[in-house]
Formats: structure tokens, C-alpha cells, sequence
């Protein structure tokens, strides 16, 4: 990674025409080719950028272009589309490289997975006299997330989701027609659980008789909420 704090301007060529007039700027030079030009507003999303696969030619500039108050020239060139981003450094305050390594990537907190293994855990929050017959209930069409006995022994099949849609509740309905067919196991209700329900899941959910319930994350993890509560 190299990142070059310097007064520049920019020019993009090739499917679009775009040019960054001169300011001082944060350029970001990616081990895969890629070059992002930031500013210090605009959140993350760079001012403009080139895509990997590409390469970064430095060369001296022009006689224009020297003349134009520019020290040193980057010509950024797409492998594939032969888009050009051109960068007139004129004054680098700063050039620096880094080794950064293997990135391990995004570990997602209270995912799905997770969400269902503390629910598993603390049944309890389904209602008063729950217990866990199951996880990972397999059926034809998929695995239902959890099967539960309420405090009649009644079934209770629970859809876990953290965001929850209307598709969530198509999927529930789904493993409810078919564990209905058991009778070993009918009559079987539902429960829509996840960290936050869309009105229109909600909606669709309550009118097939699913229960909604909205699951907080930061409580089932002994962290304090952040829910804002009446008392």
C-alpha cells in the first residue's frame, strides 16, 4: 500500500471524461493495480479511482505540463478497457509504503449462525416455558433454523434472520406447510425472529398467523442495549 499526500489534478479518459482541478489530495496506490484519489470530506467513497487490473507508468512531465507547475507524472491505464487516469503531482508532502499483508477479511458480529446458537441458548426469550427440541431441524426443502416446544409441548418453528424481509417469511411459510404434514409434529406455529423486522415482513407475517419477534443482539450477548427503553 502507498499512500502520497500531494497538490494534484486529475484526469480521467476513456469510456467518461473527468478532471479533478488542482487541490491537495490523499492518492491511495493498491498492491493490485488500483489508485483511489480522496479528499477530506466526502465520507469513504474516493473523488475518482481506477479498477484493478491496471498499471501505473511514473514518468517525467511535458514541457506543458512542467510549465504548468507539475514535478512528476502517474498514468494509470486499465488493463482491460484502456481507461487512462492521469495525476499531475506538483508538491508531495508526503510518500509513504506499507506492508500490509494478508488481509483476513470481514468477520460479520451477530450473523445468523450466532444468532441462532444464543437463541438456542437462551430459549427463554420465545416465552415463559419454552425448551429447545432442536437445531438445524432438516426437512426436504432446507433446515429450519430451530425447533422449539412451547409451554404446552406445542411445536414452535422458529426463521432466523438479521434483517428480516418478506422473503424470510415466504421461506418460513414454506417449512410450515410441510411440517404441518407430520403429524408427529402438527400443529406446528411459526416464529419470524431477527435484529430488525421490516414493516412489510411484519405485516405479511402477522396476517398468516407467524409470530414476529425482534431479537436484541446486544442484551442476548450480556452487553448493555442500546435500545432505548420506558423504564
Amino acid at each position: 500500500m502507498r499512500l502520497v499526500v500531494a497538490t494534484c489534478t486529475v484526469q480521467y479518459t476513456g469510456r467518461l471524461t473527468a478532471h479533478l482541478p488542482l487541490a491537495k489530495r490523499v492518492l491511495m496506490l493498491k498492491g493490485d493495480g488500483s489508485i483511489l484519489v480522496h479528499s477530506d470530506g466526502g465520507s469513504y467513497k474516493p473523488l475518482n479511482w481506477m479498477s484493478p487490473p491496471a498499471s501505473l507508468e511514473e514518468c517525467e512531465p511535458s514541457d506543458e505540463q512542467a510549465d504548468a507547475g507539475a514535478s512528476r507524472v502517474w498514468k494509470v491505464t486499465h488493463k482491460k478497457t484502456g481507461d487512462a487516469l492521469t495525476v499531475q503531482l506538483h508538491e508531495v508532502e508526503s510518500d509513504q509504503s506499507f506492508e500490509l499483508g494478508i488481509d483476513p477479511g470481514l468477520v460479520k458480529d451477530g450473523v445468523e449462525s450466532h444468532l441462532q446458537e444464543m437463541l438456542a441458548d437462551q430459549i427463554e426469550t420465545l416465552g415463559d416455558g419454552f425448551r429447545l427440541w432442536r437445531r438445524e431441524y432438516m426437512t426436504a426443502i432446507g433446515p429450519v433454523d430451530i425447533l422449539a416446544q412451547d409451554s404446552d409441548g406445542a411445536t414452535v418453528a422458529v426463521e432466523i434472520k438479521r434483517r428480516g424481509g418478506v422473503d424470510g417469511v415466504e421461506q418460513l411459510t414454506r417449512y410450515l406447510e410441510l411440517l404441518n404434514r407430520d403429524p408427529k409434529l402438527a400443529p406446528v406455529s411459526g416464529v419470524f425472529a431477527a435484529q430488525e423486522i421490516k414493516p412489510q415482513a411484519r405485516t405479511l407475517a402477522e396476517d398468516r398467523g407467524i409470530r414476529c419477534l425482534v431479537l436484541d443482539y446486544d442484551e442476548m450477548r450480556g452487553v448493555e442495549s442500546n435500545v432505548p427503553r420506558l423504564f
